[in-house]
């Protein structure tokens, strides 16, 4: 086996079996599974009992159909006097009264408590109110309830058609899935930039402070090294990516009856083959750009406590083009999206989503991607000449003052 599988196996085996590398993935099973079971969480550990409502009916016609219990909302229809109803409302038997009664054939509604309704059961129970209210004026049209409910219930079937043959256009399904997978993207792509960023400029960092490459050069070429630093933690980076795949896939489908995969099905089958392709391609090349920039980064620090120095600049970037993506998910189609999905370093993050929420041409994404392998290749050139260079200097100050000393030492 060559030197530089074998030190690409050194790493990759080293950093594999690491607590902090199955911790990461736990994290993000985690995270992701947080998201999509919230509402099985929040009925488990947050599930409050049914909101009890008295409802005294002032109209001359019968309503109750119009307020069916559900299981945040218990409806019961008292015949007593008010004040009755209220004093049981004073003891606590119900969260409150609401009296009803029509005004210009519409309905008006009174709520009252005694302990203040929280937020979301205010919201719940004017929500209900208010599509009771809504079904009540059809009704005096002299419809029924059922033909009242598929009139508030229709909704138009709306597809979309470009003119432009360079384009396609979307439907509003299409630009929302595209929304929700091109926002895991750049979640996936910010987390891993960062994870991975981090851990080959201190790795490189840790071993020019200690000495360790010194001996190593010795008998390995720094280009070699180079190589090898990026390949194992890249390698490494794969596996955590199919690693979280499968095991997300596994509880999608196994938990609940399967009932979250075809959510994801869903959202796959709104997706078009263009965009999940370019999505994995960004993802891959933009961690390789991070990869090489850590790489030297680390290269040009003397000793590990002066890592997180220099790689703040790259994580800044990492930040920026983020809440860029954040901040585009309510607009996409801002000048703002449109720029930072051309620069290399923040277009990994923000491309997927033009691609995804927007009708844009095919020109456009091939021409961000090409943009962001050719600042690959040209750092890659760069980082190669300068880390020949700079791994073995030694030097203090600032990051600019160490490139100055390297430039100065070696030419």
């Amino acid at each position: 086996m060559s030197k530089f599988w074998l030190l690409v196996k050194q790493l990759y085996v080293q950093k594999v079996k690491a607590k902090s590398f199955i911790f990461s993935i736990v994290l993000y099973v985690a995270v992701i599974s947080g998201v999509m079971f919230w509402s099985d969480i929040k009925e488990a550990f947050f599930q409050e009992d049914a909101l009890k409502i008295a409802l005294i009916n002032e109209t001359d016609v019968e309503i109750e159909a119009l307020f069916e219990s559900t299981s945040d909302i218990q409806f019961t229809f008292p015949t007593d006097d008010v004040e009755k109803v209220e004093e049981q409302v004073i003891n606590g038997e119900f969260s409150a009264v609401i009296f009803v009664e029509d005004q210009d054939n519409s309905l008006t509604a009174e709520i009252a408590t005694f302990e203040p309704l929280t937020f979301n059961d205010q919201q719940s129970l004017s929500a209900t109110l208010q599509y009771a209210g809504k079904i009540y004026e059809v009704q005096q049209l002299n419809l029924t309830a059922e033909e009242a409910n598929k009139i508030l219930q229709s909704e138009t079937n709306i597809t979309m058609k470009s003119l432009d043959e360079s384009t396609s256009g979307k439907s509003e399904d299409e630009k929302a899935a595209g929304i929700g997978a091109s926002f895991l993207v750049g979640f996936l792509i910010y987390s891993f930039v960062m994870t991975f960023l981090s851990m080959i400029t201190t790795d490189v960092a840790s071993e020019k402070g200690s000495r360790v490459l010194e001996v190593l050069l010795a008998s390995v070429k720094p280009a070699t090294h180079f190589m090898a630093k990026l390949t194992g933690t890249f390698l490494l980076a794969l596996t955590q990516i199919a690693t979280l795949l499968v095991v997300q896939g596994l509880l999608f489908a196994l938990i609940d009856g399967g009932s979250k995969w075809e959510v994801v099905q869903e959202l796959v089958n709104e997706l078009s083959y263009s965009f999940i392709g370019y999505s994995v391609a960004f993802l891959l090349i933009t961690i390789i750009l991070y990869l090489i920039l850590g790489a030297l980064l680390g290269s040009l620090v003397s000793k590990v406590e002066e890592s997180s120095q220099a790689m703040m600049p790259a994580m800044m970037v990492g930040v920026i083009g983020f809440y860029v993506l954040i901040s585009g998910m309510a607009s996409p189609d801002t000048m703002l999206i449109k720029v930072f999905s051309y620069i290399p370093f923040t277009s990994g993050m923000v491309m997927p989503l033009r691609i995804g929420a927007t009708d844009i041409s095919s020109f456009e994404p091939i021409l961000s991607m090409s943009i962001l392998i050719g600042t690959v290749i040209l750092l890659f050139l760069l980082s190669l000449s300068f880390y020949k260079r700079s791994v073995l200097t030694y030097s203090s100050g600032g990051i600019i003052q160490k490139i100055k000393t390297v430039l100065k030492v070696t030419t």
